[in-house]
């Protein structure tokens, strides 16, 4: 019935993922062993049922009987969750610190010793350790929230089997790969961004030697906007991290989703529109180039594009940040 089916799916999601499907075929026979024993002839199946699963206690109660009396600091509910958001952000660190080396090696390659050690030292000092405080502390947090939901919640006294949440459809399930692409191309992002936003910009080369790099940043005030870059791309990597952790669209993670949508916008626009975000030599170091001429045709239609770019972000922003708002409600309210 299906009273048994979302008692069993609120019980099992309290679970690590490699205990679910056993304990589900364990406890389903239980309940219907139960069932059979109290019929005697009475035919109020739907009755027999609801005295069984209150006997058996609240999803949230024969969940800690299953797992133990333990505490976690990051529960077993979403340990496989942190594990592999962990996975994916050291690996696509490690990823994102190796192309970074390659781009370095490619433009200056006398100096690959010098990049090598650089990179080493940085993973192992800095991005490594960071990764993974960061991490801990996101899933610690998620996980201290949730009890304190659960002890809000007057399920032991007074649950009933009416209080059971219907079990997901699965046109509202998140799909796995959306949350860890998600992940990976923030932390690609956040790694160029951190280190290596100098190589921001059009590469120059003279008899097909590399040059120099125009960058697009105004380097000497970036210090002061990468809070905020970093303030987004984490705010972005926590939505994705919350994706994974639900699993399924719902009011609330639209609503998360929503208000970090508005977080970040406003904080692009306070930041692009700024007159020390971008390099401000940016069109005389391009002459000096060689690549455009004062006064030339080519000098106006690349002014116009450089000039635009700040405008063109936001929109782009702006209908991306929408959609993705419009695409949870849409798929959080299907039966």
């Amino acid at each position: 019935m299906e009273i048994i089916d979302r008692y069993i799916y609120a019980v099992t999601q309290r679970l690590p993922q490699n205990q679910r499907k056993d304990i589900s075929v364990e406890l389903r026979g239980l309940i219907e062993d139960m069932v059979e024993e109290r019929k005697n002839g009475n035919e109020n199946t739907e009755e027999i049922i609801e005295e069984v699963l209150i006997e058996l206690g609240s999803p949230r109660e024969l969940a800690q009987k299953y797992r133990g009396t333990k505490r976690y600091l990051i529960g077993p509910e979403i340990f496989d969750a942190y594990l592999c958001v962990l996975k994916i952000v050291l690996i696509a660190l490690s990823a994102s610190m190796g192309i970074v080396f390659m781009i370095r090696t490619i433009l200056n390659p006398i100096a690959i010793l010098d990049h090598f050690i650089d990179t080493i030292v940085t993973s192992i000092v800095t991005s490594f350790p960071s990764a993974f405080a960061w991490v801990t502390l996101i899933f610690v947090m998620v996980e201290i929230s949730g009890n304190v939901k659960e002890k809000n919640i007057k399920l032991d006294k007074d649950w009933v089997p009416s209080d059971l949440s219907p079990i997901p459809d699965p046109k509202r399930e998140i799909k796995l790969v959306e949350p860890i692409l998600g992940i990976v191309f923030f932390v690609f992002i956040m790694a160029l961004f951190l280190f290596s936003n100098d190589y921001f910009g059009l590469y120059i080369f003279n008899n097909s030697e590399f040059s120099s790099v125009i960058p697009f940043l105004n380097i000497d005030s970036f210090s002061y906007h990468l809070p905020f870059i970093l303030l987004i791309l984490g705010l972005s990597i926590l939505k994705e991290v919350l994706k994974l952790i639900i699993g399924k669209w719902d009011l609330k993670l639209v609503l998360f989703t929503l208000c970090i949508n508005i977080i970040s916008i406003i904080a692009v626009l306070f930041m692009i529109t700024g007159e020390t975000f971008w390099n401000p030599n940016f069109m005389a170091e391009l002459t000096q180039a060689g690549w455009v001429t004062v006064g030339s045709d080519e000098y106006y239609v690349v002014e116009q594009i450089w000039t635009n770019t700040t405008l063109c972000i936001v929109i782009f922003l702006l209908i991306g940040l929408v959609v993705d708002v419009i695409s949870g409600v849409i798929k959080s309210r299907k039966k």
